[in-house]
């Protein structure tokens, strides 16, 4: 069996990295922090270059990932400037030289100065893969999904903490706002991605939409 044959999206803290290999991609999904973050690497197979969405805890833990993948690091993305998401972002960067990216928004809030500031509808590379940046307020005022639309396959989704299996992120705190966050996760991932997208959390398990979809309507309902 591949490795695509037997990710299954769950991982536990200490324990080994979740692998999935796609025909130009290879993700590795890693369980780091006493928050059960989920950090992933992504790796172009055509260059070797590499991208870590959200460095964040146990630096030393990412950078043997990174190591699993290859040889450096070209960017970490921060999905989001919440304190869980960025705990190893200073290291990682020190030790890499990495390019940093983050959300317009959010990018004041992180640790480190942000190379690039992103917006809906930019896009972030790595090698000869290109990911959309999908911008789902409501968590934060700059919280980013990327979309790797695989060409031999489906859609494949990071949503940091807008999206889980079973509802939308955290909206209960000073800042936050259901109803952005539900009308975004609605208009800019329900309403634009297909049922077979895959979408890889901030923390936890992985999911689909075509999962999650009948459910909509009971999230708004309840508010959260």
């Amino acid at each position: 069996m591949t490795h695509h044959d037997t990710y299954t999206g769950h991982v536990t803290r200490g324990g080994p990295a979740g692998v999935r290999e796609l025909p130009d991609l290879t993700i590795r999904k890693l369980e780091v922090g006493g928050f059960g973050n989920n950090a992933y690497l992504l790796t172009c197979r055509a260059t070797g270059a590499q991208l870590l969405v959200d460095a964040a805890a146990e630096p030393g833990r990412l950078l043997e990932l990174v190591a699993a993948g290859g040889a450096g690091l070209d960017t970490v993305v921060t999905t989001h400037q919440h304190h869980d998401h960025v705990g190893g972002l200073g290291a990682v960067v020190a030790a890499t030289g990495a390019r940093t990216v983050a959300g317009a928004d959010d990018a004041d809030a992180l640790p480190v100065p942000v190379d690039e500031r992103v917006h809906q509808g930019d896009t972030v590379t790595v090698g000869d893969v290109t990911l959309d940046v999908v911008h789902l307020r409501g968590h934060t005022p700059g919280s980013i999904a990327l979309a790797y639309a695989d060409p031999a396959g489906h859609t494949h989704l990071f949503t940091g903490d807008s999206l889980f299996p079973g509802g939308v992120g955290n909206t209960k705190n000073p800042g936050q706002s259901f109803d952005t966050l539900i009308d975004d996760v609605t208009t800019r991932v329900f309403d634009v991605y297909d049922d077979d997208t895959w979408f890889y959390p901030g923390h936890g398990d992985d999911s689909t939409l075509g999962a999650e979809r009948p459910h909509l309507g009971e999230w708004r309902a309840r508010g959260w």
